[in-house]
């Protein structure tokens, strides 16, 4: 007797079925925009005061010369920190369509605007200085945040607070609150993880509810509203919880500031710092 056999169409694909490469891509672009990645390497054995001044300098810098010359060097300093840091690829985010869809509805607008210098083409004068504009704003921001990211990525939380406290000691002679701007900008640094988490939550939990997505762009509008209304309600109730927490604790109390130790790679760091503010300043 011949028997028949029974058609499966996943064999030979695995337990779960065919793997889609594409959800394979999207866990390792998981926004990791100011998570701790461990890897040994210089800057994550650098003084998180060091990183930090870094920031604050090449960013000041920055902003009081925007500048393509500026710009340039700045990206330098941001590809060799990251270079250094070998923080791996995939902890590098990758962006929604949405954003990058805005930016390009926003250099539109800019090109509108007009402006020095024009260009001449079949007798039309074309003005490129709102586009310019748009151009190295532009630029400067995703500077600032790939800069940002990197200090996240290289930079545990629990030395955000000691770092501050150490660089605003000074600070305590004028009666300002070290200790509790410290503390604050430490639970920021660490919240913003746990908000970009909890907006994927609310997220996934609105496809569950209604997985149709919406036809009109007044209702995508709508859902999106509803996503920031449910997110600010949810941030204040863990806020809330939190402050609770630290009251309950003692308040804020007091934070032990740290100190650099003398190392080569701190001297090399502030080194690097210096001259790529010099470059934008000068260039």
């Amino acid at each position: 007797m011949t028997g028949t056999r029974a058609h499966h169409p996943h064999r030979g694909r695995g337990a779960h079925g065919p793997r889609n490469p594409r959800s394979r891509r999207a866990s390792l672009a998981d926004i990791n925009l100011l998570r701790y990645v461990p890897v040994d390497s210089p800057v994550h054995r650098l003084w998180a005061g060091t990183k930090i001044i870094a920031l604050v300098a090449v960013g000041a810098a920055l902003s009081l010369r925007p500048g393509w010359s500026g710009e340039a060097v700045v990206t330098a300093f941001v590809a060799l920190a990251a270079l250094v840091s070998k923080v791996p690829f995939g902890a590098v985010p990758r962006f929604p369509r949405w954003f990058w869809i805005g930016i390009g509805l926003t250099s539109i607008s800019a090109f509108f605007a007009g402006g020095h210098p024009e260009l001449h083409l079949a007798g039309v004068r074309i003005g490129l200085g709102g586009l310019d504009k748009w151009a190295r704003f532009t630029v400067l921001v995703l500077l600032l945040l790939s800069l940002t990211m990197v200090i996240g990525w290289t930079t545990r939380n629990g030395d955000v607070a000691p770092a501050l406290a150490g660089l605003l000691s000074p600070l305590r002679w004028l009666r300002v609150p070290v200790d509790e701007a410290a503390v604050v900008t430490a639970l920021g640094v660490r919240c913003m993880p746990l908000l970009l988490d909890e907006i994927r939550t609310l997220y996934a939990a609105r496809k569950l509810r209604d997985p149709v997505p919406p036809e009109t762009f007044r209702a995508a509008l709508a859902e999106v509203n509803d996503l920031l209304v449910t997110a600010l309600v949810t941030s204040a109730r863990r806020a809330q919880e939190m402050a609770d927490a630290i009251e309950a604790r003692g308040g804020v109390g007091t934070v032990d500031p740290s100190r650099p130790g003398f190392a080569v790679r701190e001297v090399a760091a502030l080194l690097i710092t210096v001259l790529a503010v010099a470059g934008v300043i000068l260039l």
